[in-house]
């Protein structure tokens, strides 16, 4: 087995740091599109608002329809010292977060005089801090006070918060959890949208909530262990029968991002056997993912994806690996930016099938 060093290596790729994009295209269905068949090898280069002349006939398209949270937190201690405050989670009436700065159990860090936290424990980075005020008032407190998490290679953006609290988030967005947004569909437009139902492509939702360790560097115990981060994930009763019927009729699924396909990939590797799946739906149809694809996996349920242009060295740059090989990919990369395509969250798209 590789170690991890070389395996990074493997996924490294230099680009000019002019081809970060710091904000989405305008509208979002003008960012550039690459496409790639497999099988044929074509490649064609267009708009994103075009999409649908590329899309496999009677293709399903399946995005993730989670919702960002504005997880980050500017708190003062009582010496009047700032930390930062990242909500990864909740626990037994607790928040679960990582913090900037280190905090003693007991200690207190305040966003008013009567809205504070105290620190009960840590645990590897992450500390429970117990809210004044009830847990289900959680999402509230974070809308009026929090800031969206954007991914931290964006150092330049001109977007003010609220903004980012619209263009960092799907025109879909509806189950509110994710620290990231699901980027490959933030090209997508409700004009777009409808545009490809009017062409026949069917869209079905999934619910993926993106954690923190989307961002994470790739460590040694999950190259050992073939794990990831846990993230949250359901199929809704409807997608899933409609997933399993486009499977018995041979229908080509499309997953719209990386969280997608974990998503459907989990599903199929742990509990996707077929139509009697359907009568025991809230038994197979959500839980947690740790799954970590990569080059030598077979995909097992999707026939193609949309995605955008993955950051070096990254388990989403391998999960693309995976389905069309790393030196296509890296030959696709080169041809992008070439092409000035725009990289990484708020970048241009990819369809490869």
């Amino acid at each position: 087995m590789k170690s991890l060093e070389e395996t990074l290596a493997e996924y490294d790729y230099e680009f000019d740091s002019a081809l970060i994009a710091a904000e989405p295209a305008s509208p979002r269905d003008s960012a550039k599109l690459l496409v790639y068949n497999r099988e044929t090898g074509e490649r064609f280069f267009d708009t994103f608002a075009n999409i649908g002349k590329y899309l496999p006939k009677g293709a399903i398209l399946v995005l993730n329809d989670t919702k960002v949270f504005p997880a980050r937190l500017h708190v003062k201690k009582k010496t009047g010292g700032k930390v930062e405050v990242f909500y990864v989670g909740e626990k037994e009436g607790n928040i679960l977060a990582i913090t900037n700065h280190f905090l003693e159990v007991g200690e207190k860090v305040f966003l008013t005089d009567k809205v504070f936290f105290e620190a009960l424990g840590k645990e590897d980075k992450i500390y429970t801090l117990k809210p004044s005020f009830l847990i289900k008032d959680v999402q509230k407190i974070f809308m009026k006070y929090g800031e969206t998490p954007i991914p931290p290679y964006i150092k330049n953006t001109k977007l003010s918060e609220t903004q980012l609290r619209e263009k960092y988030q799907t025109v879909f967005a509806k189950n509110t959890g994710s620290v990231a947004a699901p980027t490959a569909s933030l090209h997508f437009t409700n004009r777009l949208l409808a545009k490809l139902k009017k062409r026949g492509i069917q869209i079905e939702f999934v619910t993926l909530h993106v954690n923190l360790g989307t961002f994470a560097p790739l460590t040694e115990e999950a190259l050992k262990t073939g794990k990831l981060h846990k993230e949250w994930y359901e199929i809704p009763e409807k997608t899933a029968k409609a997933l399993i019927k486009a499977k018995k009729e041979d229908r080509p699924i499309i997953a719209v991002g990386t969280t997608t396909v974990r998503t459907l990939e989990q599903w199929a590797q742990n509990n996707y056997t077929g139509l009697p799946c359907v009568h025991r739906v809230v038994l197979c149809n959500s839980g947690e993912t740790r799954l970590f694809i990569r080059p030598g996996d077979k995909f097992k349920f999707i026939d193609g994806m949309i995605t955008n242009f993955h950051v070096p060295k990254s388990s989403l740059l391998m999960l693309v690996s995976a389905f069309v090989g790393r030196e296509k990919l890296f030959e696709l990369y080169q041809e992008a930016m070439q092409k000035d395509f725009r990289f990484f969250s708020f970048g241009d798209g990819m369809l490869l099938y």
